[in-house]
């Protein structure tokens, strides 16, 4: 059989073109028209009954995502003695934008939202989970990447409770932020104010037992070679504490697969493993490791040297953790605050929503859609019983197969 004769077997139904589908239509005109005006008072009594709502809109400017200037310099004076001035770029900056997003739709923001306006009251919610559902239908939280601004919308049908909502926003947040390290300056400000603190309680029980030594061994002075084994242990002492805390700081915000965190985290090995050759004994019991070759030393300043020695690494590290507490410390004086207002929200004097006229239109052109679809489409039924008896005994058997009561 050639594709003719099967195109030509194949039926499909009656041929109906644009001036029967327009007759069809015309011909029922009326119920069109009548189900088209019952559709727009229909909708036009919905729309005149939804709540009306007003939305204020606050906007706030987040920190450029860069480093801060003395991030650089603060990195290159740690590394002064072991020469990691180089190491500066190894902290990847973030952009801030979606991190402030997050923490306006924080908990900490929403239970404290919560208790200052009494939420759950107003939007008629029990338990603070609900409520968390129920802040996307009144707030909308976004960060416009072009503007680079980030916007806060509220929705309410009192338009001053809206403004004095979306105001509230900005508040809190900066509430959230005054107990947060956010900012590169501030995590580093942070950071060392604790190093810190931690050395000089190490520095003073240095010094307690350094005179504890002195009044026991009688030791005062040592000398030159002496000096010279404790400055080179202590030296190095202090680059492996300061590699140590140059590691956690580009950890803050670098990953374990950065280059210069993988170089530094070598350096650190190389620098253990060569103060562990310093401090091998080569005295007293094989295998054991003191703190200098105690061989070449009087036995009564042995202990003089390790006090002395641990004394001289705290001041060289308590000198080291102050200087970097100043630069950030000037880094942070000198930083933007966090977020600035651009705009605060005031009550709106135009409702946002519902748009009534919208509503109508829409809702009596779907209905007039459906009722011109409703017709061709019963029309067209009819037809193709008329001309095919056995189409219709099908039509008929599908209609009782599908009839609730038969």
């Amino acid at each position: 059989m050639s594709p003719t004769e099967v195109e030509a077997d194949v039926d499909d139904g009656p041929q109906i073109g644009l001036i029967e589908l327009l007759t069809w239509l015309g011909e029922a005109k009326r119920g069109i028209g009548v189900f088209t005006l019952l559709a727009a008072a229909v909708s036009l009594g919905v729309a005149l009954l939804l709540p009306t709502e007003f939305t204020a809109r606050a906007s706030m400017l987040p920190p450029a995502g860069q480093q801060s200037g003395g991030a650089a310099g603060a990195l290159a004076a740690l590394g002064a003695l072991g020469g990691l001035g180089g190491l500066a770029g190894g902290l990847a900056a973030k952009t801030p934008d979606e991190m402030y997003v997050a923490l306006l739709k924080s908990d900490s923001v929403q239970r404290a939202l919560d208790e200052r306006l009494g939420l759950r009251e107003r939007w008629d919610v029990e338990t603070y989970e609900v409520l968390r559902k129920t802040f996307p239908k009144h707030v909308r939280i976004m960060a416009e990447k072009k503007a680079g601004v980030i916007s806060i919308e509220v929705d309410d049908r009192d338009p001053q409770f809206a403004a004095r909502m979306a105001n509230a926003y900005t508040e809190e947040i900066s509430l959230l932020m005054s107990r947060l390290a956010v900012t590169e300056a501030q995590q580093r400000r942070l950071f060392f104010d604790q190093q810190l603190r931690d050395t000089k309680e190490r520095l003073i029980k240095a010094e307690q037992h350094m005179r504890e030594v002195q009044e026991k061994s009688g030791v005062i002075v040592l000398d030159k070679q002496a000096e010279a084994l404790i400055s080179a242990a202590a030296m190095v002492r202090a680059q492996i504490a300061e590699r140590e805390v140059m590691l956690k700081v580009m950890r803050t915000s670098a990953t374990e697969a950065n280059p210069d965190v993988q170089r530094m985290a070598t350096e650190l090995r190389a620098l253990r493993s060569e103060l562990a050759r310093m401090e091998s004994s080569q005295a007293g019991n094989p295998g054991s490791v003191v703190d200098l070759p105690v061989g070449k030393l009087p036995e009564a300043a042995i202990e003089y040297v390790r006090a002395r020695r641990e004394l001289k690494v705290q001041e060289v590290l308590l000198e080291g953790m102050l200087r970097q507490f100043e630069i950030a410390k000037l880094d942070e004086a000198k930083e933007a605050p966090a977020l600035q207002i651009v705009d605060a929200a005031q009550p709106p004097d135009r409702k946002s929503k519902p748009v009534r006229s919208v509503i109508v239109l829409a809702s009596t052109l779907l209905a007039f859609l459906l009722a011109c679809a409703f017709v061709a489409t019963r029309r067209y039924v009819a037809l193709a019983r008329a001309e095919d008896p056995q189409r219709a005994a099908a039509w008929a058997s599908l209609a009782r197969a599908w009839r609730w009561r038969r």
